[in-house]
């Protein structure tokens, strides 16, 4: 029996993505608590910000959202929304931006907007946010995401946030002549994007979870066949998130 949790195994999964250098954009929940992480253990040397305008804090407590005034403290630089957005798609930064939502496509395009019709949903969320724009003019986007087939569609009930679009050169032709999708973080697995043709691919499965079980809860056919089992956290890995990161169990 694993020994970590899947928020744990989520959160190490997406800090291994960053580097000394990057810039990290971390929304609020788990992208707080991987951003959090990666700083800690794999990339001492990023910085993390936040789109209310905190730019490199010290993070010596987690925030609960980035409206949190520990998004503020320790910072190099307390700005604003319009600062923070400038980071983002500054032509000599490389940003990733850690992202949540309730739909993805094939192509990693996103839906935080509507579940069924626009006029008539079944649920209205909250909305984009700043999440379009980090979308369009990041560097790369590591998206969040429960792995269920209602989740994993065919097609969007709406797109919020433009991933690769409809695969090959299509973002390219809409005039984002950067970014795209970077990698989906689940429950279950770690999903990439073929260079080419742009579509997801199984990259990573957790240890305890079959093949079968990603395909079964994924609404559209996948490739498989590059799939590797995860290397799971450390026990290293585990202490940091559990006495350094989070020990209040906020996120965790």
């Amino acid at each position: 029996m694993a020994n970590y949790t899947d928020n744990e195994m989520m959160a190490i999964s997406a800090g291994r993505f960053v580097k000394n250098g990057d810039i990290v954009f971390a929304g609020t929940g788990l992208s707080m608590l991987a951003a959090t992480a990666a700083k800690r253990i794999y990339a001492p040397k990023a910085v993390i910000f936040f789109e209310t305008g905190g730019i490199d804090p010290s993070l010596e407590e987690i925030p609960m959202a980035v409206s949190d005034l520990r998004v503020m403290y320790g910072t190099c630089l307390n700005s604003g929304l319009i600062e923070a957005f400038s980071i983002v798609g500054h032509r000599r930064l490389h940003t990733i931006a850690f992202l949540g939502a309730a739909q993805i496509d094939r192509y990693g395009n996103l839906n935080t907007t509507v579940i069924g019709d626009y006029w008539r949903p079944k649920t209205r969320f909250s909305g984009s946010g700043g999440a379009c724009d980090v979308s369009a003019f990041a560097s790369g986007v590591i998206t969040f995401m429960q792995h269920e087939k209602r989740r994993f569609v065919e097609k969007l009930d709406y797109l919020t946030s433009v991933g690769w679009y409809e695969g090959g050169e299509s973002r390219r032709n809409l005039g984002l002549q950067r970014g795209g999708a970077l990698a989906v973080v689940t429950n279950l697995c770690v999903m990439r994007f073929d260079e080419t043709t742009k579509e997801m691919y199984l990259a990573e499965y957790y240890p305890g979870i079959t093949v079968d079980k990603i395909v079964e809860n994924t609404g559209f056919p996948i490739d498989v066949s590059r799939a590797r089992e995860a290397e799971p956290p450390s026990a290293e890995d585990l202490r940091i998130l559990r006495e350094e990161v989070d020990p209040q169990r906020l996120i965790l």
